[in-house]
């Protein structure tokens, strides 16, 4: 491949794994550049809203980890939403075209799947037997409390027997 260099990546369409779903829903389409800051901030301000009740998140190839973190992030912030996870493949054509077209050799079209995921978030019930469900995290103590974790593991990582820890 040191005698080509590529020219052009083309994305297949895929079709979203969802039926059903309103026209009007928020796609967040995360790619490996974006920012989770830029994308999180308009996620949330949306979701917000009594009016947007479903959001979808995809990402494929690099981006895949970068979703679930936004995923993973808006369930923290927003509790009791609903999730259902499809993980499909999406496939690429990449064109690489000789680098002295001189040569006599060919340009080469290469056929890539790459793993791709799609998160639907709802505010609303969504079906249990739909493969890839997850409940609303259930709703302990130390959520309420205002703690990111629960206190016997919030100091610097270190595991602590609640009994141990002395509340000022």
């Amino acid at each position: 491949m040191e005698n080509y260099k590529k020219t052009k990546i083309v994305e297949k369409p895929c079709p979203l794994p969802f039926t059903d779903l309103p026209p009007d829903i928020i796609e967040m389409k995360v790619k490996d550049g974006s920012k989770i800051r830029n994308l999180m901030g308009y996620a949330i301000g949306k979701m917000e809203l009594d009016s947007v009740r479903q959001i979808l998140f995809t990402g494929s190839g690099k981006a895949v980890s970068k979703t679930i973190t936004c995923v993973e992030i808006m369930k923290r912030r927003l509790k009791e939403l609903h999730q259902i996870t499809k993980v499909l493949f999406k496939q690429i054509e990449e064109i690489w075209e000789p680098i002295v077209p001189e040569a006599g050799l060919d340009a080469l079209t290469v056929k890539r799947n790459i793993p791709a995921i799609c998160v639907l978030l709802s505010k609303d019930a969504l079906d249990p037997q739909e493969p890839g469900y997850q409940a609303p995290a259930p709703l302990c103590g130390w959520h309420s409390s205002g703690l990111d974790r629960p206190l016997h593991l919030c100091l610097r990582g270190h595991l602590f027997k609640p009994s141990s820890v002395l509340v000022v």
